[in-house]
């Protein structure tokens, strides 16, 4: 069984990094070769990118678990609002941003804002909130690929080097090979994971007697999972809520917002939007599926212990070949999450601080100090994965409802010239303050979760403080949005 695990990881790990090889071979010398690929996405490296980027521990084991505890409302909690919410946020937020970086020529999303709005210090500011954003969701991925491995591997590899092991491999390909590597592994893996995440479906229901079977097991067992019921999480405040949260928050990765830069032209854009709610939902059911057949299955887990339901059911019903596919599609979408996330905040570092400090710096030095910063950003990830402070949904909730607070900035920015950069800054300063003062608040301020009154809070804040301010001269608006009035220039 070991021999076997092993080996089919390790034939996985050997394709990406081939891959990651070849991308190398290709990859100019440049900064926006090495950090957006040259903006030559087309449709399927983009959608691949986008969905790999998106599916994280956080669909393959955060929502099992979520689910083992509170049953089939939960799909209605997550992916009925995100296969609409996403698609939606890709056109207004997306689409004008793509044609805004290629216009003032930006690279990473806190330099598109700061040209936007004409101040270096907003480019900072969204760079410090990303950072302290993106950390706890690295954490979920390494976290996630560290509790699959020592689960499939009954702990003869602990979860502590499996999360190495994934640090270093996705540092590896990532700091060689760029953008290119990272969306050229992005379709392998992404197919990996959805052809996988399919099999798995069927194969655990036959393992459980069929699909009648598993579910009427459940309805014996704990017959509240098969309905919504009245529990917390479904109060009509905390549901709305939320639903804004996971559909604002996924443009606002600056991971994501990045792969829309790389995008060749719109018509990718556009298929990549037709393509991703029926994707989500393929991959949104078994998620959902599996947590609440595995109450059933495997009663008993408490807490943070549900986040290994996953893995367990894999371990139960598939053989051991399967269980090493199971494990490298875990792999997959931890790989395709992190070599994004590591690599957008060494750009942001390396374009939104270091050249401000230094404008002549040669291309190889801003490359030089990206991969400097996605080192020390492994390290830190690696640590706090030690100190795992909660479950996978806990900690991935912390980091949705922060991205939540810079959407206001990045729409008005984008749709509204009147903004500024000190309403920007403040928006960001309030909805994150507001956030933060209400997180531990129980039961949750006016029914509405922390997230909510953080996003009423950035809106004001932006509103206000932008109509007491001076804009951007327009010069400034019109290099990033076009004439006013134009056909592409923002509302």
């Amino acid at each position: 069984m070991g021999a076997t695990l092993l080996l089919v990881c390790l034939v996985y790990l050997a394709v990406v990094l081939a891959i990651g090889a070849a991308a190398y071979r290709r990859t100019g010398t440049g900064s926006e070769e090495y950090f957006l690929g040259g903006r030559t996405a087309r449709t399927v490296v983009l959608f691949m990118a986008l969905l790999g980027t998106n599916v994280t521990p956080f669909v393959l084991m955060g929502i099992p678990g979520q689910a083992y505890h509170h049953g089939v409302g939960v799909f209605g909690l997550n992916a009925a609002i995100v296969a609409l919410g996403i698609p939606w946020t890709f056109y207004a937020i997306g689409w004008p941003a793509w044609k805004a970086a290629r216009r003032v020529g930006a690279i990473t999303p806190a330099e598109l804002f700061s040209e936007r709005l004409g101040s270096p210090a907003v480019g900072v500011v969204l760079f410090v909130a990303f950072v302290v954003y993106t950390l706890p969701y690295l954490v979920t991925s390494v976290l996630g690929v560290g509790i699959a491995v020592s689960t499939l591997t009954h702990d003869a590899v602990t979860l502590p080097v499996a999360a190495a092991l994934i640090l270093v491999v996705t540092l590896g390909y990532t700091a060689v090979g760029g953008m290119k590597a990272t969306m050229w592994t992005n379709v392998f893996q992404g197919a990996v994971f959805m052809a996988f995440i399919v099999v798995a479906f069927f194969a655990v229901a036959d393992g459980l007697g069929g699909f009648s079977a598993a579910t009427e097991a459940v309805r014996e067992v704990a017959p509240q999972l098969l309905r919504k019921g009245d529990r917390p999480p479904f109060a009509p405040g905390a549901w709305a809520s939320w639903g804004l949260a996971i559909s604002l928050t996924v443009i606002a990765f600056p991971h994501m917002l990045v792969r829309i830069f790389a995008a060749r032209d719109v018509t990718a854009l556009k298929n990549s939007c037709r393509l991703y709610p029926v994707s989500l939902v393929l991959l949104w059911v078994p998620a959902v599926v599996f947590g609440v057949w595995g109450a059933a299955a495997i009663p008993g887990l408490q807490g943070q212990q549900s986040d290994r339901i996953f893995p367990l059911l894999v371990q139960a019903h598939m053989g051991p070949v399967m269980q090493g596919i199971a494990l490298a599609g875990v792999l997959a979408a931890v790989m395709s999450t992190v070599d994004a996330q590591l690599l957008t905040l060494g750009s942001m570092l390396s374009r939104d601080v270091v050249r401000r400090l230094a404008p002549t710096l040669p291309d190889r030095l801003e490359v030089a100090w990206s991969r400097g910063f996605v080192l020390v950003l492994s390290v830190v990830t690696f640590l706090v994965v030690l100190w795992r402070p909660a479950s996978i949904f806990g900690i991935a909730k912390f980091s949705f409802s922060g991205y939540v607070m810079l959407v206001p900035t990045m729409y008005g920015a984008l749709h509204w010239r009147r903004t500024t950069a000190a309403g920007a800054i403040a928006s960001v300063v309030a909805g994150n303050a507001i956030l933060l003062a209400t997180w531990t608040l129980e039961p949750p301020l006016g029914g509405l979760l922390p997230v909510a009154w953080g996003l009423l809070a950035a809106i004001v804040a932006l509103v206000v403080v932008s109509w007491r301010t001076r804009p951007p001269p327009p010069a400034v608006v019109e290099r990033a949005l076009g004439p006013a009035g134009g056909a592409s220039a923002g509302a």
